[in-house]
């Protein structure tokens, strides 16, 4: 999943993104309002964390701006406003959820996660295929009741076929949802990850799971011709 963090303290940032691509999650990163107006205008976000007091342009500014445009991403507000009046302004602007600073970043991981569920309608944090278990709270998967090792990238691919299984899912969509904006895309990068994701999670002559459909795009779940 694609996160935006709109943060202008450096340290918090950095720290922001580091664990949350550590969790699975691509992350792309701006320190200023205008600048993280544009980048939710020109790019697909399943979350903004959003700072309020911000340069250029400030967070409630930003976030009346996305919802006026009829942006409907997810927007996690984080500041140290902690007052009762504050939190009511930024949820009745459009947030769709607020954390206090200091924080726990585990606390913030999770309702980053609760948001990316919401954005797919899946109340269950394990998503099942078949016989595959996804725990999005854990980010592991097994199949067949056996564990399947994956690397960040990979479980992120996968989580992200899950929330849409059944559905036809575009090799740009797959780009613009578990890549980051600076990532070097090259023609055949989804269809290398596929390849890896495949050999794992179908290997030992289990029946496959994630479906090639000609000219379309990539279906986790259903059944369907393959591409030779």
């Amino acid at each position: 999943m694609r996160v935006l963090v709109v943060e202008d303290f450096q340290m918090l940032r950095e720290a922001i993104c580091q664990g949350l691509r550590e969790a699975g999650f691509a992350v792309d990163s701006v320190a200023d309002g205008q600048t993280a107006l544009w980048q939710a205008q020109s790019n697909q976000f399943d979350v903004i964390i959003l700072d309020l007091m911000l340069p250029r342009l400030d967070g409630l500014s930003v976030l009346k701006q996305l919802r006026a445009q009829g942006c409907m991403t997810h927007v996690l507000i984080l500041t140290a406003k902690d007052t009762t009046p504050d939190r009511v302004k930024g949820l009745d602007t459009g947030a769709d959820d607020y954390l206090v600073k200091p924080f726990e970043f585990e606390e913030l991981l999770a309702r980053v996660r609760a948001l990316v569920r919401r954005e797919y309608k899946a109340k269950d944090p394990i998503l099942r295929v078949e016989d595959l278990e996804i725990n999005t709270g854990s980010r592991t998967v097994r199949r067949g009741g056996h564990s399947v090792e994956l690397t960040p990238r990979e479980y992120a691919l996968l989580e992200f076929l899950a929330l849409r299984q059944g559905k036809i899912v575009t090799r740009t969509e797959v780009w613009e949802h578990v890549y980051e904006f600076h990532d070097d895309a090259t023609s055949n990068v989804v269809d290398v990850f596929i390849g890896h994701l495949r050999r794992k999670i179908e290997s030992a002559g289990l029946p496959r799971l994630i479906h090639t459909r000609r000219g379309h795009g990539y279906q986790l779940g259903g059944k369907g011709i393959e591409e030779a």
